[in-house]
């Protein structure tokens, strides 16, 4: 009777001030935002945290932080709020603007950042509105968010570990090729042996150990018999793109992308390896998919961008 109580007794303008606090990532920048003074948005998330029985934020140092209870209250309100929206546009009180598709997704940070536009692209194309909500971060971390529904879809180089105890189908994208890249001057200087017999002692700028890609090359390194110095290992493709723009290293890319990746850094192509592929993944908790964005990558992805088996 007291649970009941407390759910009749929710004060949706406290769960608001929460939200844009949360969103705001502080008091301060969320009471500026909606011209209230911190002491009273201070108040009256406090006064949500007695309803609910339990603290929705703790301080760390200077600032503040979401607790367990507080993520679980942040996705309740994005989906309660997003509702109103969506009542808002049914009943036409939006001056006819159709109502968006909130499409919230991770993309693992193994996952080349020009591949997860290309990917993401289609569900912007779609008749209807959508808000992306894009998030990237460890796959394992993406995976725990996908759990508790605060994700619909993440984007990953590798299937999900049947170990983890999270309920989630994965989703083969494609795969493509992969392309070794080198900065004008590097490729010059590499240019007295064919590839991939130039790679031997040359240096090498390469994907960090949760890659999956990182062990595939590895090993094809390894038959191939080369043995080229390793200057820095990255997690982030784009930093790795960034180091190889400058000349520091070569380095291997989606070859789908060449032309893109050729242009955008200035580099050029060395060669190209068949054996080492780059595999894509969409993994939501549905194993029929329904929702409308992540229909859109999969079909996107397996007729164009990747070469589906």
């Amino acid at each position: 009777m007291d649970r009941l109580h407390r759910i009749r007794a929710l004060n949706y303008k406290h769960l608001y001030y929460f939200w844009a606090t949360a969103k705001a990532g502080g008091i301060l920048r969320a009471s500026q935002q909606l011209h209230v003074t911190p002491q009273t948005l201070s108040s009256q998330i406090k006064l949500l945290e007695d309803e609910l029985g339990c603290a929705l934020l703790r301080r760390v140092g200077r600032g503040l932080e979401l607790t367990e209870a507080g993520l679980v209250a942040q996705d309740h309100a994005d989906r309660i709020f997003s509702l109103g929206q969506s009542l808002q546009a049914a009943l036409g009180q939006t001056q006819g603007a159709a109502a968006a598709i909130t499409f919230r997704v991770g993309v693992a940070d193994a996952v080349p950042k020009s591949i997860a536009y290309h990917l993401l692209e289609p569900a912007l194309a779609l008749d209807q509105a959508v808000r992306l909500l894009c998030r990237e971060g460890k796959k394992t971390d993406l995976l725990g968010q996908l759990a508790v529904h605060q994700l619909d879809l993440v984007i990953a180089d590798a299937a999900m570990d049947q170990r983890l105890s999270v309920k989630a189908f994965s989703h083969r994208l494609g795969s493509t090729a992969m392309a070794c890249f080198a900065a004008p001057v590097l490729a010059q200087r590499l240019a007295g042996q064919p590839f991939p017999a130039c790679l031997e002692g040359a240096p090498l700028l390469i994907q960090g150990m949760g890659s999956a890609m990182r062990q595939r090359l590895d090993l094809w390194l390894s038959e191939q018999a080369l043995r080229p110095q390793v200057i820095g290992e990255f997690d982030d493709d784009a930093l790795l793109k960034a180091f190889g723009a400058q000349g520091r290293g070569v380095f291997f890319s989606a070859a789908v992308l060449e032309q893109e990746t050729c242009a955008q850094h200035g580099v050029r192509v060395l060669g190209h390896v068949e054996a080492l592929q780059e595999e894509l993944f969409a993994i939501s908790v549905e194993r029929q998919i329904s929702h409308p964005c992540v229909a859109a990558i999969t079909a996107q992805a397996r007729q164009a961008l990747m070469a589906a088996p």
